[in-house]
């Protein structure tokens, strides 16, 4: 509910930014009098539970099955795209399965640490070396 709160909020705010047509504007509202508004709607908006207790409870089920229908939906739609584009594991690649774990592909698995070569790890970087003009400029 404090969610959506805050969605009206910050939409009204950019609808507010958005510029308007001269020809469609009605009577002027001083930023004063839209605050006092704003602020006068806050406030019945927090003691609406209060007033309507079951409009509240009933409100609070249809937002929290709706959650979990946009839940449910999200992961069908994961599955769907993971089913059509997601990589097919090699039959050489193997699967990491623990006890009561599903299998993971090989491709899918985190690299490790260490996994510098030696080559990699030879060389130490020193930095760019300095500029020929900076080392004439330097008072000896």
């Amino acid at each position: 509910m404090k969610f959506l709160f805050k969605l009206a909020f910050w939409l009204s705010i950019v609808v507010l930014l958005l510029p308007a047509d001269r020809a469609q504007q009605g009577p002027q509202v001083g930023t004063g009098e839209a605050m006092t508004a704003a602020n006068a709607a806050v406030s019945d908006m927090r003691q609406f539970c209060a007033r309507q207790p079951d409009a509240c409870s009933v409100g609070s089920q249809a937002l929290t099955h709706f959650g979990h229908k946009a839940q449910s939906g999200a992961k069908m739609l994961y599955e769907f795209l993971n089913e059509k584009f997601g990589r097919e594991p090699s039959p050489d690649a193997g699967t990491l399965a623990g006890a009561g774990e599903k299998a993971i592909p090989a491709a899918a698995r985190k690299p490790g640490q260490n996994t510098l070569t030696p080559a990699d790890q030879a060389l130490p970087w020193h930095g760019p070396q300095p500029r020929r003009e900076a080392e004439a400029r330097r008072p000896a």
